[in-house]
Protein backbone atom coordinates (compact mmCIF):
# COMPACT_ATOMS: atom_id res chain seq x y z
CA UNK A 1 0.00 0.00 0.00
CA UNK A 2 1.36 3.43 -1.09
CA UNK A 3 1.59 5.85 1.46
CA UNK A 4 3.29 8.90 -0.10
CA UNK A 5 3.73 9.04 -3.43
CA UNK A 6 6.54 11.15 -5.75
CA UNK A 7 4.44 14.15 -4.99
CA UNK A 8 3.88 13.89 -1.80
CA UNK A 9 6.86 13.27 -0.87
CA UNK A 10 8.36 16.36 -2.22
CA UNK A 11 5.42 18.22 -0.72
CA UNK A 12 6.55 16.95 2.50
CA UNK A 13 10.05 17.54 2.15
CA UNK A 14 9.62 21.22 1.53
CA UNK A 15 6.97 21.64 4.85
CA UNK A 16 9.77 20.11 6.64
CA UNK A 17 12.78 22.16 5.55
CA UNK A 18 10.61 24.94 6.41
CA UNK A 19 9.73 24.10 9.54
CA UNK A 20 13.63 23.50 10.51
CA UNK A 21 13.74 27.22 9.30
CA UNK A 22 10.72 28.69 11.50
CA UNK A 23 12.50 26.56 14.65
CA UNK A 24 15.39 27.76 14.16
CA UNK A 25 14.07 31.71 13.67
CA UNK A 26 16.00 31.74 10.47
CA UNK A 27 19.29 29.85 9.34
CA UNK A 28 21.83 31.10 11.73
CA UNK A 29 23.53 28.21 13.36
CA UNK A 30 21.27 25.49 11.58
CA UNK A 31 22.65 22.60 10.45
CA UNK A 32 21.58 19.33 9.02
CA UNK A 33 22.77 16.04 10.04
CA UNK A 34 21.35 12.97 8.27
CA UNK A 35 21.50 9.46 9.85
CA UNK A 36 23.11 6.96 7.64
CA UNK A 37 21.71 5.74 4.83
CA UNK A 38 17.99 7.17 3.94
CA UNK A 39 18.40 9.56 6.21
CA UNK A 40 21.07 11.44 4.32
CA UNK A 41 18.76 11.59 1.39
CA UNK A 42 16.42 13.19 3.82
CA UNK A 43 18.87 15.67 4.47
CA UNK A 44 20.31 16.94 1.48
CA UNK A 45 16.39 17.15 0.11
CA UNK A 46 16.14 19.30 2.90
CA UNK A 47 19.33 21.49 2.21
CA UNK A 48 18.16 22.01 -1.43
CA UNK A 49 14.88 23.47 -0.38
CA UNK A 50 16.09 25.55 2.29
CA UNK A 51 18.89 26.77 -0.15
CA UNK A 52 15.78 27.81 -3.16
CA UNK A 53 13.39 29.35 -0.49
CA UNK A 54 16.03 31.17 2.00
CA UNK A 55 19.34 31.62 -0.05
CA UNK A 56 21.83 29.95 1.87
CA UNK A 57 23.62 26.69 1.64
CA UNK A 58 23.97 25.08 5.53
CA UNK A 59 25.90 22.63 6.51
CA UNK A 60 25.63 18.69 5.86
CA UNK A 61 26.60 16.06 8.17
CA UNK A 62 26.57 12.36 7.57
CA UNK A 63 26.30 10.16 11.41
CA UNK A 64 27.09 6.98 11.25
CA UNK A 65 25.26 4.90 14.28
CA UNK A 66 26.43 1.76 14.00
CA UNK A 67 29.09 1.77 16.81
CA UNK A 68 26.20 3.44 19.16
CA UNK A 69 23.73 1.02 18.69
CA UNK A 70 22.29 -0.87 22.00
CA UNK A 71 21.95 -3.93 20.32
CA UNK A 72 25.91 -4.35 18.61
CA UNK A 73 27.08 -6.90 21.55
CA UNK A 74 23.88 -8.92 21.64
CA UNK A 75 24.44 -10.48 17.69
CA UNK A 76 21.31 -9.07 16.35
CA UNK A 77 23.35 -6.04 14.83
CA UNK A 78 23.96 -6.44 11.63
CA UNK A 79 25.41 -2.71 10.66
CA UNK A 80 28.40 -2.25 8.62
CA UNK A 81 30.34 0.95 10.15
CA UNK A 82 31.36 2.88 7.36
CA UNK A 83 32.06 6.25 9.42
CA UNK A 84 30.51 9.63 10.12
CA UNK A 85 31.35 12.57 7.42
CA UNK A 86 31.50 15.90 8.94
CA UNK A 87 33.32 18.67 8.34
CA UNK A 88 32.35 21.51 11.00
CA UNK A 89 31.91 21.16 14.75
CA UNK A 90 28.37 20.71 16.03
CA UNK A 91 29.44 22.88 19.23
CA UNK A 92 26.73 25.54 19.81
CA UNK A 93 24.84 24.51 16.76
CA UNK A 94 21.20 23.95 16.06
CA UNK A 95 21.06 20.43 14.99
CA UNK A 96 18.26 19.37 12.34
CA UNK A 97 18.86 15.27 12.79
CA UNK A 98 17.30 13.78 9.80
CA UNK A 99 16.00 10.17 9.62
CA UNK A 100 13.23 8.65 7.38
CA UNK A 101 11.13 6.66 9.97
CA UNK A 102 10.90 7.13 13.43
CA UNK A 103 10.16 3.84 14.98
CA UNK A 104 10.78 2.60 18.51
CA UNK A 105 13.29 5.42 18.99
CA UNK A 106 16.35 3.62 19.69
CA UNK A 107 17.75 4.91 15.95
CA UNK A 108 17.08 8.35 17.78
CA UNK A 109 19.11 7.46 21.24
CA UNK A 110 22.12 5.95 19.25
CA UNK A 111 22.16 9.23 17.12
CA UNK A 112 21.74 11.54 19.99
CA UNK A 113 24.82 9.42 21.91
CA UNK A 114 27.37 9.87 18.52
CA UNK A 115 26.29 13.41 18.09
CA UNK A 116 27.22 13.84 22.07
CA UNK A 117 30.52 12.35 21.26
CA UNK A 118 31.55 15.60 18.33
CA UNK A 119 30.47 17.91 20.29
CA UNK A 120 28.07 20.00 22.53
CA UNK A 121 24.89 21.09 20.35
CA UNK A 122 22.67 24.08 21.42
CA UNK A 123 19.98 22.20 20.24
CA UNK A 124 18.68 18.91 18.31
CA UNK A 125 15.87 19.07 17.06
CA UNK A 126 14.54 15.69 14.88
CA UNK A 127 12.78 15.46 11.37
CA UNK A 128 11.10 12.21 9.78
CA UNK A 129 9.34 11.50 6.89
CA UNK A 130 7.16 9.13 8.50
CA UNK A 131 6.53 8.37 12.29
CA UNK A 132 4.99 4.77 12.59
CA UNK A 133 4.64 4.42 16.38
CA UNK A 134 5.55 2.09 18.91
CA UNK A 135 7.95 3.74 20.90
CA UNK A 136 10.03 2.22 23.43
CA UNK A 137 12.06 5.26 24.18
CA UNK A 138 11.20 9.09 24.96
CA UNK A 139 11.41 10.01 21.97
CA UNK A 140 9.49 12.46 19.59
CA UNK A 141 10.39 14.26 16.27
CA UNK A 142 9.75 18.47 15.92
CA UNK A 143 8.76 17.75 12.55
CA UNK A 144 7.07 14.74 10.78
CA UNK A 145 5.81 14.36 7.43
CA UNK A 146 3.44 11.96 7.84
CA UNK A 147 2.01 9.67 11.07
CA UNK A 148 1.20 6.14 9.67
CA UNK A 149 -0.17 3.72 12.65
CA UNK A 150 1.08 0.61 12.17
CA UNK A 151 1.07 -3.07 13.65
CA UNK A 152 4.37 -4.68 14.41
CA UNK A 153 3.44 -6.90 12.06
CA UNK A 154 3.41 -4.68 9.22
CA UNK A 155 6.80 -2.61 7.74
CA UNK A 156 7.24 1.04 5.94
CA UNK A 157 9.62 1.11 3.38
CA UNK A 158 10.83 4.50 2.27
CA UNK A 159 12.11 4.45 -1.58
CA UNK A 160 14.31 7.37 -2.70
CA UNK A 161 14.95 8.01 -6.46
CA UNK A 162 19.01 7.75 -5.49
CA UNK A 163 18.86 4.78 -3.87
CA UNK A 164 16.23 2.74 -5.26
CA UNK A 165 15.41 4.13 -8.46
CA UNK A 166 11.57 5.85 -7.59
CA UNK A 167 10.66 7.68 -4.69
CA UNK A 168 7.42 5.98 -2.61
CA UNK A 169 6.52 5.19 1.05
CA UNK A 170 5.24 1.89 1.36
CA UNK A 171 3.17 0.07 3.68
CA UNK A 172 3.88 -4.05 3.93
CA UNK A 173 3.17 -6.95 5.81
CA UNK A 174 6.15 -8.41 7.20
Amino acid sequence: MTILNEEEIRRTIVRLSMEAVERNKGTEDLVLVGIRTRGVILARRMRREIERIEGAALPLGILDISLYRDDLLSGSCDAVFKGSEMDFSVDGKNVALCDDVLYTGRTVRAALAALTSMGRAKSVRLYTLVDRGHRELPFRADGVGKNVPTSKEEKILVHFRETDGEDGVFLVKK
